[in-house]
């Protein structure tokens, strides 16, 4: 296990993430205990506090559990964050996710973009359209194929789910949009895109400003249901996954 020390991450930001794709690579099996403090720091020269932070980060995503004289062991699958966006990172930059994976990802938002959709057309504020709108603008521009476009993308996603004035969604908010975001690198890794996703958006933002709820919601289940046609174009893995 290497530890990164870029300028731009915390060095106990970069034990997580070392130890966290470690967990979810298999490498430590939920209930195994991870060494403690003391060998890890010597092992890996760095200092006990740095690797006590990593762990409560950890933690907190639900992938260990800490306690005093019991050492830090590997939770259950159960209690993974899996829309965690550092989690879905270590999980699509080391190798491709499963198929299971990537089909839940978007059974997911099958289940929960639609209905954000329906909601944010009854009650989007003016400005949240106009952000909207910018984020498509600016998707037609750049295209999904480069970081811009991406995170156009991400605003847009993101957007609709705030504009539902629904605080339980809003905690999704970033979740899904770093599943939007994982998912399309995912589909683009070539380079490029299979379909041109921008017309479906349009459609999308088009029913939310006119107030359509029912109309939101089928042109984002549309929406999504190309998304997932498009991964499976990609990756054979996926042929015989639907959702």
């Amino acid at each position: 296990m290497g530890i990164r020390r870029g300028r731009s991450q915390r060095l106990h930001g970069s034990i997580a993430q070392e130890i966290g794709t470690a967990i979810l690579t298999g490498a430590y099996a939920p209930g195994d205990l991870l060494a403690n403090e003391v060998d890890f720091s010597e092992r890996l020269s760095v200092s006990r506090t740095a690797y006590r932070e990593a762990v409560r980060i950890l933690a907190a995503k639900g992938l260990v559990s800490s306690r005093p004289k019991a050492g830090t062991r590997v939770n259950a699958r159960s209690s993974w964050n899996f829309l965690d966006p550092d989690i879905l990172r270590w999980i699509f930059e080391n190798g491709p996710p499963s198929p299971a994976f990537v089909r839940e990802l978007f059974e997911l938002r099958q289940i929960v973009e639609p209905a954000a959709a329906a909601l944010a057309a009854a009650r989007h504020t003016k400005a949240e359209l106009a952000e909207m709108r910018t984020a498509l603008e600016l998707m037609g521009r750049h295209g999904l194929g480069v970081e811009e476009g991406r995170n156009a993308d991400r605003v847009f996603h993101e957007t609709i789910l705030r504009a539902t004035r629904n605080e339980a969604l809003g905690t999704l908010a970033s979740g899904i949009a770093a599943a939007v975001r994982w998912t399309t690198l995912f589909k683009a890794r070539d380079g490029r895109m299979p379909r041109d996703p921008v017309p479906e958006h349009a459609k999308v933002l088009d029913a939310i400003g006119a107030g359509d709820a029912e109309g939101a919601r089928r042109a984002m289940e549309t929406l999504v249901g190309l998304a997932f046609q498009d991964i499976r174009s990609v990756d054979p893995r996926l042929i015989d996954e639907s959702v």
